[in-house]
């Protein structure tokens, strides 16, 4: 925790900084001017069972099932994950492998569903005053609505509160700094009461006493709604930052807005501060007040190559081929790009008949001549301008270099695992060097070799378990035997005691009869 004088800073509204970042290009004006559509209904869905991070839910729902709008299609089961639900009204048509977002195009659990275009919802019921209801109740109920971090890290959000820390402030992150997104933008300027009245919600949830709205000061309409809408919530303050990128980034805004650093593999909650983004806060609201899972999201649709750009209300389980049908999409060319986020962070899609999940913010179609398409990477030549720019102060020359050598060990020694994937390195290399590519693939690859390492080692234990089992029972059964043994002889010895003939001497008398038997039958077959 900080000390008086510091917290007296951070009440009285001071802007710290954080090293590197940089200042895109910001393109926001391309979605920004216009009110946020509703997507029209699709006439199929494709819902896949894992949207966050952590492990999938189990399914609920079966193939020739018809399900209604919000209905849940997974519950959280042995595992604890996260439930999906129907983004409408319709027939369960196929549960199996289908593609997902993910730029290698690998394939995932789906569950498709023929939507009936009657849009019929699931029946839910909402919660008028939440302070006369239990913090576990609450929290349930988070987790039943499916609410994951629309931020785009995807973390369960009912996981999170969870933690029993002290907080100093609940930090509410609409600074939405990448490029050319402006969905929270305009969920801020149409909905700032639900979303305040969500980041209330929080606040009680986190058993925290204040809390700090954050956006850049390229937002003045965003800026101006929220403002207004806080004089309802005395508990919250306005923090308006520079226009940097990343600073929308988690710890960059933390460090922006309290001063404080949150430690290499640590956790803002590490150093008592929480925080979610407007359309997470937004999403609760909704879920607490009026029962509503989370079945749809914000997304901008963006770029050149759309005929009708803007932020659009989108189903979770369209497709992008529908969304964009829908905003006009005109390819220019076979290897036109199709986007999945921003330029920054965002990833091309290998085709668009994957589906719009919970932490889909963006959808950019640049023009061919909008965004320059990557070029050949070359050689570093050591300018050593990736460094200058780092908001996490790693070395990314020196990471890229492990990663290319496989040397997880060293990775793991230069904090690979602090770098938040910004893509701020990249963007300045003039070698063309797709450094945040060879950071997430080393990633995956460690953590690919820590879960085979915890599956090996989780057998190991089961294989040394069992022998021990069998062991125990082996030596159990021995001891079942050796006690039956003297319990007879000792029921032997009483009966003989009181007069009565040894059980021995009948077992002796019945031997020696066979033996006599055979014998004789020996002698006959002689003669």
């Amino acid at each position: 925790m900080s000390s008086n004088a510091h917290l007296k800073d951070i009440e009285a509204g001071h802007i710290w900084s954080f090293p590197g970042g940089i200042h895109p290009p910001e393109r926001k004006e391309l979605s920004n001017q216009t009110a946020i559509a509703t997507m029209p209904l699709a006439d199929h869905y494709v819902v896949p069972v894992k949207q966050h991070s952590g492990a999938a839910g189990e399914i609920c729902v079966a193939v020739g099932e018809r399900v209604l709008k919000g209905q849940p299609l997974t519950h959280s089961g042995v595992s604890m994950g996260l439930p999906v639900h129907a983004p409408t009204s319709g027939t369960i048509t196929a549960i199996g492998p289908g593609r997902i977002a993910h730029p290698s195009g690998m394939a995932d659990v789906v569950i498709r569903i023929a939507a009936d275009g009657k849009d019929e919802a699931f029946a839910q019921q909402g919660i008028s005053d939440y302070t006369e209801v239990a913090r576990a109740e609450l929290l349930e109920r988070v987790r039943a609505a499916g609410i994951a971090g629309l931020g785009g890290a995807g973390f369960p959000t009912a996981q999170k509160l969870a933690l029993q820390r002290p907080i100093d402030y609940l930090i509410i992150n609409g600074v939405e700094c990448e490029p050319y997104i402006s969905a929270d933008d305009r969920l801020m300027r149409e909905h700032a009461q639900t979303i305040l009245d969500g980041a209330q919600i929080l606040l009680h949830l986190a058993h925290a006493q204040k809390g700090l709205v954050a956006i850049e000061d390229n937002k003045p309409e965003a800026i101006a709604a929220m403002r207004e809408a806080l004089a309802d919530y005395p508990q919250f303050s306005l923090r308006v930052v520079p226009t940097k990128y990343p600073s929308g980034g988690e710890k960059q805004l933390i460090q922006l807005l309290t001063g404080r650093q949150v430690p290499s593999r640590g956790l803002p909650i590490d150093i008592g501060l929480l925080m979610q983004n407007v359309g997470t806060a937004y999403a609760i609201s909704q879920a607490v007040r009026q029962g509503q899972p989370l079945i749809q999201r914000v997304v901008t649709v963006t770029g050149e190559a759309v005929r009708r750009p803007g932020n659009y209300w989108v189903r979770i389980g369209s497709t992008v081929a529908e969304v964009l049908r829908e905003a006009g999409f005109e390819r220019e060319s076979p290897e036109q790009r199709v986007i999945m986020g921003g330029p920054m962070m965002g990833f091309t899609l290998p085709d668009t008949d994957v589906p719009v999940v919970k932490i889909t913010n963006c959808l950019l179609l640049p023009g061919m001549k909008e965004l320059a398409p990557a070029q050949q990477e070359m050689p570093c030549i050591r300018c050593g301008a990736c460094s200058d720019v780092c908001p996490a102060v790693l070395l990314p020359q020196q990471l890229q270099w492990l990663a290319k050598a496989k040397d997880y060990e060293g990775l793991e020694q230069q904090n690979l695992f602090d770098c938040i994937e910004c893509g701020a390195c990249a963007y300045v290399c003039p070698s063309e060097i797709p450094l945040v590519h060879y950071y997430r693939k080393a990633k995956a690859e460690i953590r690919n070799i820590a879960r085979e390492k915890a599956k090996a080692e989780n057998a190991r234990e089961r294989f040394e378990a069992r022998q021990q089992r069998l062991e125990r029972e082996k030596e159990e059964r021995l001891e079942r035997h050796r006690k039956a043994a003297e319990a007879r002889k000792k029921a032997q010895a009483e009966q003989v005691k009181a007069g009565g003939e040894n059980p021995q001497d009948a077992v002796q008398a019945a031997i020696a009869r066979a033996k006599a038997r055979k014998a004789a039958q020996q002698k006959k077959n002689e003669d």
